[in-house]
């Protein structure tokens, strides 16, 4: 398991930093930075918050997994930090209307038995 999904467990968003060109990397999935190529990064914890970059509305799914969860939204987050994730957007009665680019949303965690899966809501 990856250092990101074991930080996981304990509610803790990672990602990483370049010490060389102090910038933020990624969500704690590559092991050097992006801009500069260089291997000097380090793991931070995110505060959690960030704004919806964009975002699609799943209304079907044949997954039997996903099918009672439909209509439900994946987004792009932009993290304070910088780094962007995929995630979920919960917490909305209508995702097809209660969703849009630029919302404010801070993380929420679903716990499972090795690790928690980061989702988003509307900030409070």
């Amino acid at each position: 398991m990856s250092a990101f999904w074991a930080a996981t467990k304990n509610h803790e968003l990672q990602y990483l930093h370049c010490e060389n060109c102090d910038s933020a990397v990624d969500v704690a999935l590559h092991r050097f930075c992006q801009r500069c190529s260089h291997d000097a990064v380090e793991a931070r914890v995110a505060s959690g918050r960030g704004t919806v970059y964009s975002y699609t509305v799943v209304r079907q799914s044949y997954h039997p997994f996903f099918r009672n969860h439909a209509p439900y939204a994946v987004a792009y987050i932009d993290l304070e930090e910088g780094p962007r994730i995929m995630s979920n957007v919960i917490g909305v009665d209508d995702p097809l209307t209660d969703i849009s680019i630029g919302m404010a949303v801070e993380v929420v965690w679903e716990d499972h038995e090795e690790l928690s899966i980061p989702l988003f809501k509307p900030a409070t």
